[in-house]
């Protein structure tokens, strides 16, 4: 009899932990969405709450074609960003770049192309042997390159995805999901550059010869779809068809990720079909804005009379349409401010609270340094009271 009783509290704790599992706010927010997703994995994500709003198997490893070229890109963009690397860089091209198979710009071997126009054919049309290009100016080779491919997923939490080329053509321990596809497309987002060249629907490329390779935009969301402005496609006859997008209506960004789709209509169907629902049915409310200052708090012994305190990041509370919450901050302060104080100290914390449940904590900053008041600083006070 005890046994019986014991294997059905262990049932118990068994079913509760594996639902508590299913719909834990960190895979999926709202649960009835309604939604039909026939691919092998979805995602629905809001930038600015970095929550989930529709997830289906959005960690299983899959592979996922040419949506490995989101990390090649990142790499790319950073490489720009610290000035290794320019738009106008030169690259020398070589037999294995441009021997690649599948979507390609067609490079010639032993040749220089602008950074630029490789760039561009990795972004617009999905190019192959342009990111194995890329791949072997930044770090060799590639292999040596997807070895900086995989440390980048580690330090952004991708914890399903492992690379073993840059360009996503078919490798057998290669794998990634729906999850880790969204937290690549959400760092790729924050470049400027990325956006100079994700919106272009039709383009070309000119070789070194003179000769013309016309590029179209292989995500015809952002040809199609309102507020579409980014993404990366990838198909091959193992992965099927997928599909990681961003579309930004107002101030609600998302990003939609598909893999595995039957056919190429499916995918573009169903993430337009998973932006349709986020746009209808949630919105954004902004908390807080770091540029913009929540208020002044005196200054003691300081130059300065006062200072402006911030929050020391931006965030907003993802809320369904219609939602009538109270919504309350409280802060923790000092009633003033003790110089010397380096900028960028904290100084106190806000407390967002969604109908008496915490939600949120945020650290409260000062930007600019405290200066301390120097007796000369005194002196000059007194005297100007005269």
């Amino acid at each position: 009899m005890k046994k019986f009783i014991i294997f059905g509290i262990m049932l118990c704790i068994l079913a509760t932990t594996f639902c508590s599992y299913l719909f834990s706010p960190a895979l999926c927010v709202f649960a009835d969405s309604g939604l039909d997703i026939t691919s092998k994995s979805a995602l629905l994500f809001d930038v600015a709450s970095q929550e989930v709003l529709f997830e289906k198997n959005s960690t299983e490893h899959l592979p996922v074609a040419s949506m490995v070229k989101m990390m090649t890109i990142l790499l790319i963009m950073e490489e720009i960003d610290n000035g290794s690397l320019s738009l106008d860089t030169m690259i020398s091209t070589t037999e294995n770049a441009s021997g690649m198979g599948g979507s390609q710009i067609f490079i010639d071997p032993f040749v220089e192309y602008k950074a630029e126009d490789l760039l561009k054919g990795i972004i617009i049309a999905s190019a192959n042997d342009a990111s194995v290009a890329m791949a072997e100016h930044i770090s060799g080779s590639e292999k040596t390159f997807v070895t900086k491919m995989n440390d980048k997923a580690k330090e952004l939490g991708m914890n399903d995805t492992h690379y073993s080329n840059c360009t996503g053509l078919p490798a057998p321990e290669q794998y990634s999901c729906a999850k880790d596809s969204a937290l690549l497309l959400n760092e790729v987002i924050k470049h400027d550059i990325y956006h100079n060249y994700s919106t272009i629907w039709m383009d070309e490329v000119v070789h070194p010869s003179g000769r013309k390779t016309g590029l179209v935009n292989t995500n015809r969301l952002i040809r199609y779809y309102d507020g579409c402005d980014g993404g990366k496609t990838g198909s091959t006859n193992e992965a099927g068809c997928c599909l990681s997008a961003s579309a930004k209506r107002g101030d609600m960004r998302l990003i939609s990720v598909i893999v595995g789709a039957s056919n190429s209509q499916t995918r573009f169907n169903e993430c337009s079909s998973l932006f349709n629902y986020g746009f209808a049915n949630f919105e954004n409310k902004t908390i807080f804005d770091s540029e913009v200052a929540i208020k002044s708090l005196p200054v003691n012994k300081g130059k300065v009379d006062e200072v402006s305190i911030y929050s020391n990041q931006d965030f907003s509370l993802l809320m369904k349409k219609g939602d009538k919450s109270e919504i309350d901050v409280s802060y923790e302060l000092p009633e003033s401010v003790k110089a010397p104080t380096i900028g960028g100290s904290v100084i106190g914390k806000a407390i967002v609270s969604k109908s008496g449940n915490i939600v949120k904590e945020i650290d409260i900053i000062i930007k600019d340094t405290l200066e301390k008041l120097s007796y000369k600083d005194c002196f000059d006070r007194i005297v100007e009271k005269f």
